[in-house]
């Protein structure tokens, strides 16, 4: 992802996606969640992820993933602007997409499997 713009149409590219409030600031939701938001820290968003997916991330692309204290403990990760990584980014768009879709979601959009 080169900015919060190309972040943002990598989301709402995705069915269902639209634009709304995340504490103030608008970004894309799926049924109410968000599936990113602008990050407290210049230079990255924050992509929302499970768990697990966020110690794989944060373990295996460092430069890519990060985190600060304020998102420690929290199913999200920090991406930076600007990496080789936006195949791999655009992958957990999709993911977090497919947690939040309601099955008839997942089914009309020919998604019926998660990424």
């Amino acid at each position: 992802m080169t900015d919060w713009d190309d972040a943002v149409a990598t989301a709402c590219a995705l069915p269902g996606v639209v634009m709304a409030s995340h504490y103030g600031t608008p970004c894309p939701k799926l049924n109410g969640k968000a599936i990113l938001a602008p990050g407290r820290e210049a230079g990255s968003f924050c992509l929302m992820v499970t768990q697990a997916e966020k110690s794989l991330l944060l373990e295996t692309d460092p430069d890519t993933f990060w985190e600060t204290d304020h998102y420690r403990g929290y199913p999200a990760v920090l991406a930076r602007y600007g990496t080789d990584a936006r195949d791999r980014i655009a992958l957990y768009v999709e993911r977090r997409w497919w947690d939040l879709a309601k099955k008839p979601q997942r089914i009309a959009a020919g998604r019926a499997e998660r990424p």
